[in-house]
């Protein structure tokens, strides 16, 4: 019994998971599998007077029909004579209204489907989107590539096989009503078919669900370690482990390989021992009406027909549940991640929107991931138009004090006010699109240098004179008026067809067209040659004392003009102050610029 109410338990999950994206629109498909069954089993009716009149009747009657006579006495009700014309004149129209049911159906069922996918697609967007930055980083990687690329595809599978079990569940609930209203003893066969059918699947239901779980997690191993393999193809391949690599990749590959076999093997079952069930059932249901309950012929028949159907559609209703539970891994996988995602969404932003107009300041504050202190007690104002630099050595908490102020992640201690306003306050959306972030790996998206650097901006003539203006003032409009298509050449996935400088460039003049408040270079220059280097600090320089600029850097030769150099070690605050006087000031400091001979 608790068995049975477990698996009862997991379909309903898995309904209210539909409902929540659909509504009425489950419903309305439904009604109209309904509507398809009643008129398919309307017309089936109208072969019984036919059977009467192969026994000599010129005309038929409702006598025989047991509960459906009022199908015959309503068409004589509209002044129609029951006779070989009348019939098959019925006969046509309800299996023409049918197929008209049928296509309504159909295409419907389609658009739900879609219109399903559509939806998980957006909500998976919007729920990335409002996702913790430090519940990213902790993140797997490759489930969530996986989930939003592979697994959507599977769980598209998952819905069109739930609907056609819907679908089938309909039917069959359908003709037996219409069984029950022919022949009592008619229902109860179905009843029993349905149980003694549902026996034999049920091993192979749950073997399947299992398997399709197994493939999810293995889809997302591999989705993980092929973007990494991308990631570092170059490392890879110089150190000759690619081979091991590929051989890894290559295991998991086989065993996805073995578990779909597998999940096949058991759909194969499914399929072969379909129909045999069936006639097996239908030879009992034929013994058992004409030996034990003595039906007649006619009556029968139209059980028969009943049976039969509903039995095909109950077979059916199995079959694309098992097919459902090949999928019903990747959908409680989508679960469960959008549950996570939503988990992890960021806390309501204030409603306050502001323009950086003075002071980003620092009070008291203090960051910890998991525990470990990251950053303690940090006092420090920035002030507009200032270039700051922070420095220290690789795990001193720079880059953390800068994701602090550009909102990405929270203070564990203290308070973060920009103009005097805390950040909770503040709409950090707003906020954070007058920022231009620009790392060691710039963000260079495949496609063209327009719409790298204007962010898909329509292409009109105020916002192309906007786009060669930020080109010339990030020092890269001549290259791209040398390229053969210009401001529409396309610059390769992770812009592999131009090189790390002219990557920056890029990046920066991306920035300079939002009309970037502040912007934060975070080691962007630390890959790059030292004429490159030179060109891409005259491009600061360029900006110095028109955009509050922070830097996070390692070469000290990049810093020596900035208004203050803040110096951090161990996750603390130990100086602020000019390059001149910071080597005057700390002897930590100048052991840095002794030790890189600058």
């Amino acid at each position: 019994m608790k068995r049975i109410i477990n698996h009862i338990k997991g379909y309903f999950t898995h309904f209210s998971f539909f409902y929540d994206h659909l509504r009425y629109r489950l419903f309305l498909t439904m009604g109209l599998n309904i509507s398809v069954g009643l008129l398919d089993g309307f017309g089936l009716v109208m072969f019984l007077p036919l059977l009467q009149m192969v026994d000599g009747n010129e005309t038929g009657s409702s006598e025989d029909l047991g509960g459906l006579g009022f199908i015959v006495d309503g068409i004589e009700n509209l002044g129609f004579q029951i006779n070989l014309k009348t019939v098959l004149i019925f006969i046509l129209v309800f299996f023409s209204l049918k197929g008209v049911a049928r296509f309504i159906e159909s295409y419907y069922r389609i658009i739900v489907q879609n219109y399903f996918i559509k939806i998980l697609r957006i909500k998976s967007i919007n729920y990335l989107k409002n996702f913790r930055y430090k519940a990213f980083v902790e993140s797997d990687s490759g489930r969530i590539q996986n989930t939003l690329s592979g697994e959507i595809n599977r769980v598209s599978g998952a819905a069109n096989s739930y609907f056609m079990a819907l679908q089938g569940g309909v039917m069959v609930i359908v003709y037996s009503v219409l069984a029950f209203m022919a022949n009592p003893q008619f229902a109860l066969m179905v009843f029993i078919g349905g149980i003694i059918s549902n026996s034999v699947f049920k091993f192979i239901n749950r073997a399947t669900i299992e398997g399709s779980r197994k493939v999810t997690q293995e889809g997302h191993d591999f989705q993980g370690l092929l973007m990494q393999k991308i990631t570092f193809f170059k490392y890879l391949k110089a150190t000759g482990l690619i081979e091991i690599y590929s051989k890894k990749l290559e295991e998991i590959v086989e065993n996805i390989n073995t578990s779909n076999i597998k999940m096949g093997y058991y759909g194969s079952i499914m399929v072969a021992t379909r129909e045999p069930l069936v006639m097996a059932i239908v030879v009992s249901v034929i013994l058992i009406q004409t030996l034990v309950f003595g039906q007649n012929i006619a009556l029968i028949i139209l059980s028969l027909l009943f049976f039969y159907r509903a039995l095909t559609f109950l077979m059916s209703l199995q079959s694309f549940y098992n097919s459902f539970l090949t999928n019903a891994g990747a959908l409680e996988n989508l679960q469960s991640f959008l549950n996570e995602l939503l988990e992890q969404k960021e806390l309501p932003q204030g409603l306050k929107e502001i323009v950086f107009q003075d002071t980003i300041h620092l009070e008291n504050v203090s960051f910890s991931y998991k525990e470990l202190p990251v950053l303690k007690n940090i006092d420090l104002s920035i002030h507009k138009n200032q270039t700051v630099a922070f420095v220290g050595e690789s795990g001193s908490g720079k880059t953390t004090l800068v994701n602090l102020i550009c909102g990405l992640i929270a203070p564990t201690e203290g308070e973060l006010k920009i103009d005097g306003i805390p950040i909770p306050k503040i709409n950090l959306s707003s906020y954070q699109y007058k920022i231009g972030y620009i790392t060691q790996e710039p963000v260079i998206f495949s496609d063209t240098v327009y719409n790298n650097v204007t962010f898909w901006a329509v292409k009109t003539p105020e916002n192309l004179e906007k786009f060669w203006s930020v080109l010339k003032n990030a020092s890269i409009s001549d290259f791209v008026k040398e390229l053969p298509e210009g401001e529409d050449s396309q610059l390769g996935s992770n812009g592999i067809l131009v090189s790390g400088g002219q990557k920056q460039r890029i990046s920066i003049a991306r920035e300079l067209y939002k009309d970037i408040d502040i912007l934060i270079m975070d080691e962007a220059t630390s890959a790059l040659d030292s004429d490159t280097e030179k060109i891409i600090q005259d491009n600061i320089e360029m900006l110095k004392g028109k955009l509050t600029i922070l830097i996070v850097a390692h070469r000290l030769a990049t810093i020596k003009n900035a208004d203050k150099i803040v110096l951090i070690s161990k996750g603390e605050l130990k100086a602020i102050a000019d390059f001149e006087n910071l080597v005057k000031q700390s002897s930590l400091f100048k052991k840095m610029v002794e030790l890189q001979e600058f």
